[in-house]
């Protein structure tokens, strides 16, 4: 119980503020708020498994800078891939996408390498216990997802649905070249790359934002719909 109410609160309390939470919040302005709490769990228990059982052996194979760039560069794509992207409500029409596999795949991407699953793997370490540290993250992390999720819903019903799709891809890119920034070596952020690679993203949101034409004309909903 000890391990399982420490993991618990340490990773609320680590999530507070994190891009996992507000990833949860730029998703609950696009889709169900049930569908992003479904899509958070289900990435979380295999994340956190995964962490607890082989993550602290990845390293050994894998350099964790390797996999915090790719996650880094996935987030960019989702980024794009959320201007391009479904309708905001996330229902089965127009230019679709499946909103569960959505969540759950980019909470996945996110908990690579991030402080949460890092801390899931030294929690396991120092209990020296499995499950009960992974039902704690696991439950810490829902926790405090769902307040993200509460202010998502919230901005949600107060902002244009175009803003809305606008506030989560920006928020998607920016945690991308941030960490590109944080875990790219030195040597490879020079002035000439890193303007490069902003040039490369402004061209390709404009690109992306002209082909989601068809997706943004969005059909007239009759007053029954509207309800």
């Amino acid at each position: 119980m000890t391990a399982f109410l420490t993991s618990l609160i340490f990773v609320v309390l680590a999530e507070m503020g994190d891009k996992t939470q507000l990833l949860a919040m730029a998703f609950a302005t696009r889709f169900k708020w049930q569908t992003v709490m479904w899509g958070v769990l289900a990435a979380t228990i295999f994340n956190h498994l995964f962490a607890v059982i082989v993550g602290s052996y990845l390293t050994h194979f894998i350099p964790m800078s390797y996999i915090q760039i790719a996650a880094a560069i996935s987030f960019i794509i989702f980024g794009l891939w959320t201007i391009r992207g479904d309708e905001l409500n996330g229902e089965d029409k127009g230019c679709k996408y499946n909103p569960f596999w959505t969540v759950a795949i980019a909470f996945f991407i996110a908990e690579m390498g991030d402080k949460t699953q890092l801390a899931t793997i030294a929690l396991a370490a120092q209990f020296n216990s499995i499950i009960p540290v992974w039902l704690g993250t696991t439950t810490g992390m829902m926790v405090a997802d769902a307040i993200g999720i509460i202010i998502g819903i919230v901005l949600g019903k107060r902002i244009p649905e175009r803003a809305v799709k606008w506030f989560a891809a920006i928020i998607f890119i920016l945690f991308g070249l941030f960490g590109l920034y944080e875990y790219l070596p030195g040597h490879y952020l020079t002035p000439v790359s890193v303007t490069g690679t902003l040039l490369a993203v402004l061209l390709s949101i404009f690109l992306v934002s002209r082909m989601s034409g068809d997706c943004d004309k969005e059909p007239q909903k009759s007053p029954q719909e509207s309800k």
